[in-house]
């Protein structure tokens, strides 16, 4: 289940567009999660990543940052992440089309408000089990999730950082993880030398031992 969606201008956070899903469900919690959604976007900066999930129990936050304008949804953990993001993706390619031209120059909140339609329109196709499993071999290439970034959204809101800074941190430990590689590299290519070696010292003593000791 899509229960939120939210499109925000980056450069000063202004809301464009939004839709709630009316859920039952998930009314009594709704509140919580659009404050948690307000917060996460006054962290967005330019610097951010442009893909990030930010699992929150129950829910997870997807965002995808593109032309300046960030999408965000809040689904059911249960919800497919490639599904998601896909819906993500597919509401930026309509929206960019439609108000590409004028999102840098609106001066008010919610400018683009009767956008909610296409969003409720595209939001029953991506929750259709039929409609999601046509969907599946359409939108295969789409980027492997699985190298989408992934945050705590509790740890992120309550740290007060930007959400530039996972992207930092996730730039420090693929370097770290590149040097440990290039290391491991180093001491498997200095042990295959050590074993040459080794091998090689033997054959000599031995040629040096046979040849003065029997002749």
């Amino acid at each position: 289940m899509i229960l939120l969606t939210m499109i925000v201008r980056v450069s000063d956070r202004m809301p464009l567009a939004a839709s709630i899903e009316e859920h039952e469900e998930s009314n009594r919690d709704l509140p919580k999660y659009q404050n948690q959604a307000k917060q996460l976007c006054r962290k967005l900066n330019v610097q951010s990543p442009d893909r990030c999930t930010l699992e929150a129990g129950e829910v997870n936050f997807h965002y995808v940052i593109a032309e300046g304008i960030c999408y965000l949804t809040l689904c059911e953990a249960s919800f497919p992440k490639k599904t998601a993001f896909a819906y993500l993706e597919e509401l930026h390619s309509e929206f960019y089309d439609q108000y590409g031209k004028t999102t840098a120059t609106a001066s008010r909140p919610y400018s683009f408000i009767e956008f909610d339609t296409y969003i409720q329109k595209t939001k029953k196709l991506y929750i259709n089990n039929r409609a999601r499993r046509n969907l599946g071999s359409i939108n295969h290439e789409l980027q492997d999730v699985q190298r989408i970034m992934v945050a705590n959204i509790e740890e992120v809101l309550q740290r007060g950082e930007a959400l530039s800074a996972l992207d930092t941190k996730a730039s420090d430990l693929s370097g770290l993880s590149k040097k440990y590689r290039s290391d491991a590299k180093y001491l498997n290519i200095r042990s295959i030398y050590a074993k040459v070696a080794a091998v090689a010292v033997f054959v000599i003593t031995l040629i040096v031992y046979l040849r003065f000791w029997w002749l």
